[in-house]
């Protein structure tokens, strides 16, 4: 008995300096696992990677990969990585590709999203780019606006310079604007350009589909 009671304390003593791993069974199941493929490098990736960040732990596997890819391109990247998990224990439950209309022809541009939807992939894409979304968390657009005045109007709303690789950015907004506000100018301008096809709709943004989606794992609260 003495022996058996030295060696439990012994394993207290180990699990306080971490050289004993926790059980699997006492973790968390993950309970979904998302894969986000954008077509920058740097500005999404660094915007879903911080919404990742503040989700609480062991609740969803979020994998974001930015490619430097863009229209088909990224969509043929985005199914090569979800087909390389597809027969894995740990497959994803959702693929997601993020891109922008930018000056890319009408054509192209949808249908990169034709054949996404196609393929069962989901597209949080922008007309004309990325930056709407954040503009939206400050006012509402009925225009269309180029990249120059994008990043002017940000500058005014952030009252400072926009930086467009800035890994702060979801935090900023999240201090300065209102992304319930933001949701909501979303859905508004798809509801405008209903009727039109993607390349037409400008402004226009998918992205808080995206953002809705990764919400759900937020912890409710009051």
């Amino acid at each position: 008995m003495g022996h058996q009671v030295k060696l439990s304390d012994q394993k207290k003593e180990w699990f306080k300096r971490g050289k004993l791993k926790a059980r699997p069974h006492e973790t968390r199941a993950i309970r979904e696992r998302i894969l986000i493929v954008c077509e920058g490098s740097k500005t999404e990736p660094n915007y879903f990677k911080s919404i990742n960040n503040a989700l609480p732990p062991n609740v969803v596997e979020i994998s974001v990969e930015g490619e430097g890819f863009n229209t088909q391109s990224l969509v043929n990247r985005a199914k090569e990585y979800r087909d390389q998990k597809a027969n894995s224990d740990y497959p994803y439950d959702e693929t997601w590709v993020v891109f922008d209309k930018d000056s890319f022809g009408a054509d192209q541009f949808d249908n990169a999203i034709h054949s996404a939807e196609a393929a069962g992939i989901k597209v949080a894409w922008s007309n004309e780019a990325f930056e709407l979304w954040y503009i939206l968390h400050f006012e509402a657009r009925q225009t269309g606006m180029s990249r120059s005045e994008y990043s002017g109007c940000l500058a005014t709303h952030l009252a400072s310079p926009y930086k467009k690789n800035d890994p702060d950015m979801y935090s900023k907004l999240q201090a300065l604007g209102d992304e319930d506000q933001a949701r909501e100018r979303a859905k508004s301008l798809q509801d405008v350009h209903a009727d039109v096809t993607s390349h037409s709709a400008n402004p226009c943004t998918c992205v808080n589909k995206l953002v809705e989606k990764l919400n759900t794992f937020k912890p409710i609260t009051k």
